[in-house]
């Protein structure tokens, strides 16, 4: 991710998108902006079994953990209960730079600006989280492996999200699954709700959990890699990124389906390092709360 200034173009199709130069730190998904290497106009459909239980944590940092959690806010039909509310008995993280587990799930904060607090649970897969004026600001909750593998290593991998959200996001925001792979090093996105309309759509589409989404990828640059790639990375890293057609802010993402419909693009995956229910904003003063964040895998 780029940190600092944004910088706005068209891509081939004429959307308009945001895109950021680097400056500092991270660099801004170019999905957010960015030419897309992905061939025009093709419909893939791929499968969508759902998951139930579990949590994730997001960042992109040391991996830790790599236990599949289990847990919370499951309605009758097997997917998340919309309605939930937050739990009670949070503890507050407030930094720039902030890890850690809770209830065996990793959180994380990340910015290049002023900061901002993550609230999380001991005994609930939940999550919140708030900022103000931050630039590049980034707060997860999910699943880090310490030996990454090959996503299929982990069988089906799924989340359950609610989320509830206030406030601003600056120029902008994207909600819902993001981690990175090593060897070679990726950082993935699936783009789920935005506080300021879902972009960086990608001309193939395939249709995921009964949903179509728009893939694209690309090459980028910055110094987040050198945080969360394999140890000895230097250089450009791989984006892949799905954005829904629709936004929503409750559902189940089958997340090994997206892995799928990359890899039938021809698009060379690494080993999977982390896992995460995700918010990154660019900038604003704005909050989030996720009474239910869970991540699942059918396999070890």
């Amino acid at each position: 991710m780029h940190a600092s200034s944004l910088t706005l173009f068209v891509l081939t199709t004429g959307m308009l998108v945001a895109g950021c130069s680097s400056s500092n730190t991270r660099s801004t998904p170019n999905g957010t902006g960015g030419a897309d290497s992905s061939a025009g106009g093709s419909t893939l459909a791929v499968g969508g079994a759902l998951a139930t239980g579990g949590t994730t944590a997001g960042g992109g940092v040391a991996a830790t953990g790599g236990s599949t959690a289990a847990g919370g806010g499951a309605a009758a039909g097997g997917g998340p209960d919309c309605s939930a509310t937050m739990p009670t008995g949070g503890v507050d993280h407030t930094g720039t730079n902030v890890y850690g587990t809770a209830d065996g799930l990793n959180y994380g904060i990340w910015t290049n600006g002023s900061g901002g607090t993550i609230t999380v649970f001991s005994n609930a897969h939940a999550f919140a989280t708030s900022w103000s004026n931050s630039q590049d600001f980034l707060a997860h909750l999910g699943l880090d492996f310490n030996t990454p593998k090959a996503y299929t290593a982990y069988g089906t991998i799924a989340a359950q999200f609610v989320e509830v959200k206030s406030g601003t996001a600056g120029s902008f925001s994207m909600i819902g699954m993001y981690g990175w792979m090593h060897n070679p090093c990726v950082e993935w996105y699936i783009n789920e709700d935005s506080y300021n309309g879902l972009y960086g759509r990608g001309s193939v589409t395939a249709t995921i959990d009964g949903a179509t989404y728009y893939l694209s990828t690309t090459a980028t640059t910055g110094t987040g890699g050198a945080n969360a790639c394999e140890a000895g990375h230097t250089g450009t890293w791989t984006q892949m990124i799905s954005t829904r057609q629709t936004a929503r802010q409750c559902g189940t993402v089958t997340v090994s389906e997206h892995f799928k419909a990359w890899e039938a693009q021809g698009w060379t995956l690494g080993t999977l390092s982390s896992v995460h229910i995700n918010i990154e904003v660019g900038g604003g003063t704005g909050s989030i709360q996720f009474p239910v964040a869970n991540v699942t895998t059918t396999s070890n």
